[in-house]
C-alpha cells in the first residue's frame, strides 16, 4: 500500500484529504505544522507528499527544500496563494506539482494520480555509450564519472536521452518536468539547459550532445564523425 503524508495545519483539510486518499488506496499520515512534517518525511518512506504552504513552526517552501537535500519524494504543494511568482517558488524549491485553496479533493488526487505516473520512471535506468542515467537515486554518470546535476537536471537529461533524437519544445519540456500549464518566460528552460551542458562538459562525451533545434526546441543527438561517416 502506498504511504502518503497530508501536511496542512488546518485539520479539517487534512481530514477530508486523509479521506479521498485512503479511498485511492494510500496508507495516510497526517502533520500538522512544519517541523513534525519534516521529521516524518525525514524518517518514514513516503511515496508522495502533500505540504501546505502556510503551517506553523516551519513553512511549506522550507520543509520541501530541506527535503529535497536528501529525499525525492514526490511533492505537491497546496496553499491559498497563487501568484505566479508564489507558483515559480515552490517548484523551484523542488515541488513537483502545485495547487491553489480552494480546490476539490478529487482534483488533489487527480493530480497525485498525475504526478506519479509521470515520475513512474522511479528505478528505470537508461544507458547511452559511456552515459548512464539512473532515476531510482538520480545518478549521472559518463565513463564511471559522477556528474553532480539537480534532481530537475537529472530529469531534464533523461527525457531528452531516452527519446534519442526526439525535438522536444521548450513548452513540452516544461509540461513534462514541472507538470502544470507554465504561464510565463519559456527561457527558464534555456537556463537549465545551459547549466546542465555545462556540468556534462566536465567530463568529454564526443559521441553524443544536447542539440539546440532553432525555432523547435532541443534534442539528444548522435555526433556523426564525419571523416568515418558514422557514429565515434
Amino acid at each position: 500500500m502506498p504511504k502518503l503524508l497530508v501536511a496542512d495545519d488546518n485539520h479539517q483539510i487534512a481530514s477530508v484529504l486523509e479521506a479521498y486518499a485512503k479511498k485511492e488506496g494510500f496508507d495516510v499520515t497526517c502533520a500538522y505544522d512544519g517541523e513534525t512534517a519534516l521529521e516524518l518525511a525525514l524518517t518514514e518512506n513516503f511515496d508522495m507528499i502533500l505540504l501546505d504552504v502556510m503551517m506553523p513552526k516551519m513553512d511549506g517552501y522550507a520543509v520541501c527544500k530541506t527535503i529535497r537535500k536528501t529525499l525525492q519524494v514526490p511533492i505537491i504543494m497546496i496553499t491559498a496563494r497563487g501568484e505566479d511568482f508564489e507558483r515559480i517558488m515552490g517548484l523551484d524549491n523542488g515541488a513537483d506539482d502545485y495547487i491553489v485553496k480552494p480546490f476539490s479533493p478529487g482534483e488533489v488526487m487527480a493530480r497525485v494520480r498525475a504526478v506519479l505516473r509521470r515520475l513512474g520512471g522511479s528505478g528505470k535506468v537508461y544507458n547511452y555509450d559511456r552515459l548512464s542515467i539512473s532515476l531510482e537515486n538520480y545518478l549521472v554518470q559518463i565513463d564511471g564519472v559522477t556528474i553532480p546535476l539537480t534532481k530537475r537536471e537529472v530529469e531534464l537529461l533523461y527525457i531528452l536521452a531516452s527519446n534519442k533524437n526526439r525535438v522536444y519544445s521548450r513548452e513540452q519540456l516544461l509540461d513534462n518536468l514541472w507538470g502544470y500549464d507554465y504561464i510565463g518566460d519559456t527561457r527558464t528552460v534555456d537556463t537549465h539547459i545551459k547549466r546542465l551542458r555545462a556540468k556534462l562538459a566536465a567530463v568529454p562525451h564526443p559521441t553524443w550532445e544536447i542539440a539546440t533545434i532553432w525555432g523547435a526546441g532541443y534534442k539528444f543527438a548522435a555526433v556523426v564523425d564525419a571523416t568515418e561517416g558514422g557514429r565515434i
